[in-house]
């Protein structure tokens, strides 16, 4: 074979070389790189931060709906969870926000901002007590996180517990020495924890109270209104003799 000829196959073989391995690279991109349910999140993302929550909201659910396989493996998907939950805590849609919570924390059991977000719905629910253990949850995978202490805290005077919510504002200010939120709510926390009577006056006069009612419950039974004590029905039913 002429050197010509050998010069040509190579040249050829390079050829396809150069045209094949681009065409099975791109394929490979495809099909293990591309992920539906992370295009919808970052579309999500964007109407997030323009402030478009219902899209948001719709777009999230987009991505819970595709496979997540792929944006669960890179982390992706926890934040689905929260940034939808976040997304229905600003237009005030806390039990759907409690909802989807409870399905990111089937996922991610000991995400702190997770369990932060809950307590904050079940706060704009009224549900004190339990707002204060979804933030404990928190503190259990972080113990100096500000916002979840900041929150328990808030919580706690909610339900007139002052010394433990100082206790919450001081935790705030130790893991984050000079957040101004704290700061000024530790200060009302403890005014309000001076002016309260003591919780064994508290206790006392509830005491009081209840034996007074039953007193009063036992006195009204006894004696009925008039004032006069029931008489006894005559047990003789036959007429006296004259």
């Amino acid at each position: 074979m002429k050197r010509g000829q050998i010069l040509g196959i190579l040249a050829l073989l390079l050829v396809c070389a150069v045209t094949v391995i681009p065409a099975m690279a791109e394929n490979v991109n495809v099909t293990t790189t591309h992920d539906i349910a992370t295009d919808y999140y970052n579309l999500a993302e964007y109407a997030l931060a323009s402030g478009n929550y219902t899209t948001a909201i719709a777009l999230y659910d987009q991505a819970l709906g595709s496979n997540t396989t792929m944006i669960k493996l890179d982390g992706g998907l926890l934040y689905v969870y929260q940034d939808k939950s976040y997304a229905q805590i600003k237009m005030g849609n806390y039990t759907d926000a409690i909802a989807t919570l409870d399905a990111g924390l089937a996922v991610y059991p000991t995400d702190e901002n997770l369990w932060n977000n809950k307590g904050y719905a079940q706060y704009n629910l009224g549900n004190y007590a339990d707002a204060v253990t979804s933030y404990d949850q928190a503190l259990a995978s972080d113990a100096n996180f500000t916002t979840a202490l900041i929150n328990k805290g808030d919580a706690l005077e909610k339900m007139s517990n002052y010394q433990d919510a100082v206790t919450a504002y001081k935790a705030a200010l130790a893991s984050n020495p000079g957040n101004t939120a704290a700061t000024t709510k530790l200060a009302g926390a403890e005014k309000a924890a001076a002016s309260a009577p003591p919780i064994t006056l508290i206790i006392l006069a509830v005491v009081v109270i209840i034996v007074a009612a039953g007193v009063a419950y036992y006195v009204t039974k006894k004696t009925p209104a008039g004032g006069k004590t029931a008489e006894e029905p005559d047990k003789k039913t036959g007429k006296k003799k004259k």
